[in-house]
């Protein structure tokens, strides 16, 4: 019988298992799910459908730049206890995927389950490691950057921030860099800038900001233009370069950039945090 491409990637999805041994099970079986899971079972698979339904809410954020400092790549790995995130076989399996993910940069977290490291491929080192520690685990995020100077931040194991400034021309701008990192990881903006800001984001914004004036009684006619206030205050707290400098309240992000080197600004950054 025909075994269908989904069929195989929701037995994958379900036992952990490669793909090729999902689909010669899956053929074995004539397409039965419970027998194919038996027969992947008794052909040694360590089997992971006991924890698929789990929440991998805990885990470890990984990054890498390259050595010019214009790429970079963060990952999180994923596991359901704050315990096996610090587990040396853990971590080390999270810098394999790390480095292998830097070295062919996949286009998915889908792309990287399938990439191969020393003969196996990423889901099947994971179903490995689960059968061994006994947890869900999995990677969770996965982001790129790409820029004229990238900054990489950790904030412990959990949060991690590559920030890229652009007009650097040859200026030491690492410690700005790394100032910047740390507001991303702290103030969680949604954008670099009021332009970068989703459509999506900034209608809801202003249909929140008409209701809340129309709870305050304010007339229908003036709606528009209080929502469009509290719009340019949301902009203010939640766009990097708006943001107050958490270091110095004083002065905007931009305005702390602009006074380490004239024209020194965000071109992108990117924020990944474990369980978010």
């Amino acid at each position: 019988m025909e075994i269908k491409a989904q069929d195989v990637n929701k037995l994958r999805q379900l036992t952990g298992a490669g793909m090729m041994d999902c689909k010669k099970a899956l053929t074995e079986a004539e397409g039965d799910f419970e027998k194919a899971i038996d027969i992947l079972r008794k052909k040694g698979q360590k089997i992971s459908a006991a924890r698929a339904d789990r929440t991998a809410s805990e885990g470890a954020i990984f990054i890498k730049t390259n050595e010019a400092k214009t790429e970079g790549v963060i990952i999180s790995l994923n596991c359901e206890t704050d315990f096996v995130a610090k587990n040396e076989d853990f971590v080390a399996l999270g810098n394999k995927i790390l480095d292998k993910v830097f070295e062919t940069k996949p286009a998915s977290i889908e792309e990287i389950n399938g990439l191969s490291i020393e003969g196996k491929t990423v889901s099947e080192l994971l179903t490995e490691i689960i059968g061994k520690i006994g947890e869900k685990i999995e990677v969770g995020a996965y982001e790129t950057i790409s820029g004229e100077k990238i900054v990489s931040y950790l904030h412990g194991t959990r949060v991690g921030v590559l920030v890229a400034l652009k007009n650097v021309n040859g200026g030491s701008v690492e410690e700005a860099g790394k100032d910047v990192a740390m507001q991303i990881a702290a103030m969680k903006p949604v954008a670099v800038d009021k332009d970068d800001v989703a459509p999506t984001i900034i209608e809801r914004e202003i249909e929140i900001g008409k209701e809340q004036a129309r709870q305050e009684g304010k007339p229908e006619a003036m709606l528009e233009k209080i929502a469009l206030g509290k719009l340019n205050k949301f902009y203010k707290d939640n766009t990097l370069l708006n943001q107050e400098f958490v270091k110095d309240n004083t002065k905007s992000i931009a305005q702390y950039l602009e006074g380490v080197q004239k024209g020194l600004t965000v071109s992108a950054f990117k924020r990944v945090a474990v369980g978010a």
